[in-house]
């Protein structure tokens, strides 16, 4: 019963408290708006559908949808030119050999991922920032030439990257033939051969990374065989000593070392 007067109670204060407040709101909404007074303006947000009647109309609507759709693929487009696709690769690989399941988490490795690849593209962005971005946004060069410049850099980060084997082969396919110089070589050639140059890479240091502890727990599990334990799973004995073989090498500095010099 008690419980039940308290509970009224409370019910009761937060009833007239609510009310005071609604009464004190209305003392300062005024009776009569003075005739000087000025409603609050709202914006209005809009999108027109018309018939263009004009070539150039139609020619600005499709840049628009143009520079729509990149801005949506740009961070995808962004990862696969750039150091991100290796790195997260290695990582992933790296947690696949220590057995840890979801540790570290997947934020946490696309987040170094991400941080390596701005430390590791740093030189490339700057370089793009002067010679295309900031000349267009002063209205010095055009769309088509920052579009140019900005690409430049880039390119040139992925032919030091990409392997002649998977340049001549979508060179084959695209039905290219010998180019003299570089510039001739289309961005559409270069950077799916780019991608899987990356690939490679990330499984063979990949595989470098599995055989230390594939070889651990080989032992464990030939130990455990041994001892009679059919029972025991080989996993839960081996991955403290996989955990202990990673912090004594210092793993961590080392795989992310290693991984940094491999962008030469």
């Amino acid at each position: 019963m008690k419980y039940q007067k308290k509970r009224y109670l409370t019910t009761a204060l937060m009833q007239c408290g609510v009310f005071l407040l609604v009464l004190l709101f209305m003392n300062h909404i005024p009776v009569h708006a003075s005739p000087t007074s000025m409603p609050i303006p709202f914006p209005k947000v809009g999108v027109d559908v018309g018939v263009a009647e004009t070539g150039k109309e139609v020619v600005s609507s499709l840049q628009m949808l143009f520079i729509l759709t990149i801005i949506a693929l740009a961070p995808s487009i962004l990862m696969m030119m750039t150091s991100f696709t290796r790195i997260i690769v290695v990582l992933h690989f790296l947690r696949s050999a220590l057995g840890t399941q979801q540790t570290p988490p997947n934020q946490v490795l696309i987040g170094l991922a991400l941080f390596l690849t701005f430390f590791i593209m740093s030189p490339i962005l700057n370089e793009t920032n002067v010679q295309a971005l900031q000349p267009y946004a002063m209205g010095e060069i055009s769309q088509e030439e920052a579009i140019q410049r900005g690409m430049k850099p880039f390119r040139e980060f992925m032919f030091r990257q990409v392997e002649e084997k998977d340049l001549a082969l979508f060179m084959q396919i695209a039905k290219i033939e010998k180019v003299s110089t570089r510039d001739e070589i289309p961005s559409s050639v270069l950077i799916p051969a780019f991608i899987i140059t990356e690939l490679k890479i990330a499984f063979q240091i990949g595989f470098l990374i599995y055989i230390p502890f594939i070889i651990i727990d080989m032992v464990v599990a030939s130990t455990l065989m041994s001892m009679g334990m059919m029972m025991l799973p080989p996993v839960m004995i081996s991955l403290p000593f996989k955990i202990l073989l990673f912090i004594m090498v210092d793993g961590w500095n080392l795989v992310i070392g290693e991984l940094v010099k491999t962008f030469r």
